[in-house]
């Protein structure tokens, strides 16, 4: 479906942003970055290879994953107009042109399908989408603003903060959504929670506070609450919240699972099958190729994950091992043991030029000296703004020069990265010392 016309001229925020968005291109060292921001993290075979022609003609070629289920293309020159037009003809751009900003609602790529979901949350995410879209009075939040919507998937990304979480719990024998501020269910409690029917009517008469409350330098909830206290702001709705202590003690339960590789889905026979770019870049020949294994062995349609990985959902189960193995020799890891699927790091110098060290280039040679015991996840970041990871990895590797870092490890009680560990490391160095916390942990 064709975007509207209204849809294919940009606005001008009342709170105006440097993130790039489908009608916003930001310059960087490598050229332009146009960001895709996908309804839910999914998008349509068709879509892709209309993404992946886009790239190949105007752009430089790179694809990215983002850690919030969406796509960005970098290295984009000349007319911008003439990338833009066709993803808008692909039904990849907003209702309205003020609502490409605020699209920032996060679920659980296997949405839908999950074997351990309370509910299917596709439908209230459209009618949440929707109304992000199309009121002109939440035009005015921030294009960082952000919403989750957990619906108690085991494959879910629960560490990424939020303005505002809203996960899934039985009460009373139905579907209710405990919500909280500026955080994540992995580690907050909630502040109240409302039936499944009332999760419309809680998201919107959140925003309507948030926005009758903060003052234009408070673009994200974090900063209006340290002004306003969550208690003070949750008793100001004109919602009916239930906060006794069965809810305010509860705990999201978390399912350990991986991204990668085959994943049941609900109903038998079908999975889904996880694969990740490495580093999270995609070429247009590999999105293309995905297209095609979802076309003709699933159901034409692929999802983006929060670790900057696809999925692609209904595959019959005598076809998942043809699926892995095309998304293998099409240079996705399909694997967790895989080194590089350990790894996240951000553009770097070679295309930012805020980055300090080459830190794609420096994480492809890291893998070579990583043991199969080294942490889960170690995030080269380029400088200390954690573009590529929203959250504290297990191991982090911040750049002071070229190919030199210093190394932190995440811990509670340290804001940012976690725990300064060493400085000034060598690549080589990082690695050995990487290795022996999987070994004996560091941060005793």
């Amino acid at each position: 479906m064709n975007a509207p016309s209204s849809a294919r001229q940009p606005h001008v925020s009342l709170r105006p942003s440097a993130c790039p968005g489908l009608l916003r291109i930001v310059q960087a060292l490598d050229g332009g970055i146009c960001r895709i921001k996908l309804a839910g993290g999914s998008l349509t075979a068709d879509q892709a290879d209309a993404i992946a022609t886009a790239t190949e003609r105007f752009a430089g070629g790179a694809i990215e994953a983002t850690n919030r289920g969406n796509l960005q293309i970098r290295g984009i020159s000349g007319e911008h107009s003439a990338l833009i037009e066709p993803l808008l003809a692909a039904g990849l751009g907003p209702r309205e042109a003020a609502g490409d900003d605020v699209r920032n609602l996060m679920l659980s790529p296997s949405a839908g399908v999950d074997p351990q979901m309370l509910f299917d949350a596709r439908p209230l995410a459209a009618q949440l989408l929707q109304t992000l879209e199309t009121t002109p009075r939440f035009h005015q939040l921030s294009a960082k603003f952000a919403v989750q919507l957990d619906a108690g998937e085991a494959l879910a990304m629960l560490e990424h903060p939020h303005d505002l979480w809203l996960s899934a719990l039985m009460l009373d024998g139905g579907p209710w959504l405990a919500f909280g501020l500026a955080g994540c269910p992995a580690t907050d409690s909630p502040l109240g929670a409302v039936p499944l029917a009332q999760g419309h009517a809680l998201v919107s008469a959140v925003l309507d506070r948030f926005l009758a409350l903060a003052r234009p330098d408070q673009a994200r909830m974090r900063q209006l609450l340290e002004d306003c206290s969550p208690d003070v702001f949750v008793a100001g709705l004109d919602l009916p919240v239930r906060r006794d202590p069965l809810i305010l003690q509860w705990r999201r339960p978390v399912q350990p699972c991986s991204h990668l590789g085959p994943y049941p889905q609900r109903e038998a026979g079908l999975s889904a099958v996880g694969a990740a770019p490495p580093l999270g870049r995609l070429t247009p020949a590999m999105l293309r190729g995905v297209a095609h294994l979802s076309r003709t062995l699933g159901d034409g349609s692929l999802r983006m994950t929060p670790w900057q990985s696809l999925l692609l959902p209904n595959i019959a189960q005598p076809q998942v091992a043809t699926v892995t193995a095309g998304l293998a020799r099409l240079g996705l890891l399909c694997s967790a043991a895989e080194p590089l699927a350990r790894l996240v790091a951000c553009t770097g110098s070679a295309g930012c030029a805020k980055g300090l060290a080459d830190t794609k280039g420096d994480a492809v040679h890291l893998a070579t000296l990583l043991t199969s015991g080294a942490p889960a996840s170690v995030h080269l970041s380029g400088c200390p703004r954690s573009c590529a990871m929203a959250h504290a990895a297990p191991a982090t590797l911040l750049a002071r020069a070229p190919g030199r870092y210093d190394l932190y490890l995440r811990d509670v009680r340290e804001k940012g990265f976690g725990a300064l560990r060493a400085r000034d490391l060598t690549l080589k160095e990082a690695g050995t010392l990487l290795d022996a916390r999987s070994r004996s942990p560091l941060d005793d």
